[in-house]
């Protein structure tokens, strides 16, 4: 047998998340979820390989990324680069099964063999949102609506929606769409560099560059302006002409969500798509949705401090006192996991009380619930607050509402 330890290391552009972190992750995630889900949109899932076919000739220039193998079996796969495609080829695959207007969350993991940066790895999680099926502008209103309500409830002071139309690049070769969309890295003048490797002459890269930064909103655009006037959510949009979204399969709306105080890129991509579907069957089904970029909206609620002060998801941890009455103690557990109170039962009964006290301080647990010979005989629970080391006596149905009405 082969002793030889193993380095334990991740792979460049992956990562391990630890229970502090997971817990922040988790957090950001029943936000995103219950948005979601009160918007009326229903979750879906689909598998972390595909064949290849299905995102080949549907992402643009940026199919370098993807993670792509034969299986065992010879066949020619990837792994999944995003969440829309898959669904489209959902859709196409299960006609009789889907209801239109068909609105669907995904939240599952994606996989791009890029270059790692602050932000973005090779493999993150996106959070999805599409409607199918309508062609009224008022369902791209609806999601955008949807997008600035998801970073409103994280916690983000002015979420903006960033807006507008691929149609106005309707006569505008996709070569230099994707050139464009790079306005916000590169500046001005790196666009008009980047247009002229493309074949374009430096007075043709200016005129084209020049064009679209002139360019008005359309009447869809208007439309959906109006929408959103009506929410109530004037102040948190912008109409962007040069905003160009570089995915090769966006047909009509398109927008971002940025924060001010968070400079460091967008928080979401989102596009109409109303040819995808098509790809994969002899249906015509328009569609619009985004995706989050969730690593990225982590790090922002980091960096502004908007996640909740938490090191456990523990409300109580409950000691043994001593191992005689470690049954005294599993009593109390189910009595509180019972009335939904997140408890701890100390995992070790031979340890002595003042270790399990620094467990509870080491974990962050707020409260610890102390049975001894005494609170047996008296039929109470001793619970001590962490926090200010005060200690009070309860019979157990105060505990649950002593507990309960602690945030």
């Amino acid at each position: 047998m082969d002793n030889k330890k193993i380095t334990p290391q991740t792979l460049k552009g992956f990562r391990d998340f630890l229970p502090a972190e997971a817990m922040k992750r988790q957090y950001a995630i029943n936000i995103i979820r219950e948005t979601f889900e009160l918007y009326g949109f229903e979750p879906l899932e689909t598998p972390a390989i595909e064949y290849l076919e299905v995102f080949t000739g549907n992402i643009g220039e940026d199919e370098k990324l993807f993670y792509k193998f034969e299986d065992t079996g010879g066949r020619k796969v990837a792994l999944r680069y995003d969440q829309t495609v898959p669904t489209c080829r959902l859709i196409a695959q299960y006609p009789d099964k889907i209801t239109i207007p068909f609105k669907r969350y995904q939240i599952q993991t994606v996989w791009r063999a890029e270059k790692p940066q602050k932000g973005r790895y090779r493999e993150f999680l996106q959070c999805d949102a599409d409607i199918f099926g309508v062609n009224d502008r008022a369902s791209d209103a609806e999601l955008i609506a949807l997008t600035i309500d998801i970073f409103k409830n994280l916690g983000f002071k002015k979420p903006i929606a960033i807006i507008n139309d691929r149609a106005i690049y309707k006569d505008i070769p996709y070569k230099a769409i994707v050139a464009i969309d790079k306005l916000e890295k590169i500046g001005e003048e790196g666009v008009i560099a980047e247009l002229i490797r493309k074949g374009y002459s430096e007075t043709d890269a200016k005129k084209l560059l020049d064009q679209v930064k002139s360019s008005e909103a359309n009447e869809d655009l208007k439309t959906i302006f109006k929408f959103l006037d009506d929410y109530g959510m004037k102040e948190n949009y912008k109409f962007k002409p040069t905003l160009a979204r570089s995915f090769s399969y966006s047909t009509g709306t398109i927008w971002e969500i940025v924060v001010e105080e968070f400079p460091t890129g967008s928080l979401a991509g989102c596009e109409r798509f109303d040819s995808l579907v098509s790809r994969f069957s002899n249906q015509n089904v328009p569609a619009v949705g985004f995706a989050i970029g969730f690593d990225r909206t982590v790090l922002a609620m980091d960096e502004l401090g908007l996640f909740p002060d938490a090191k456990s998801t523990s409300k109580v941890l409950v000691t043994i006192f001593e191992k005689s009455l470690l049954k005294e103690s599993q009593k109390i557990t189910q009595y509180l996991r019972k009335n939904k109170i997140n408890t701890d039962l100390y995992s070790d009964p031979n340890i002595r009380l003042d270790k399990q006290l620094k467990y509870a301080n080491k974990k962050g647990i707020p409260y610890v619930a102390i049975i001894g010979p005494e609170e047996v005989e008296k039929k109470v629970v001793k619970i001590k607050d962490m926090k200010t080391g005060t200690q009070q006596e309860f019979v157990i149905k105060e505990v649950i509402r002593f507990l309960s009405g602690k945030s």
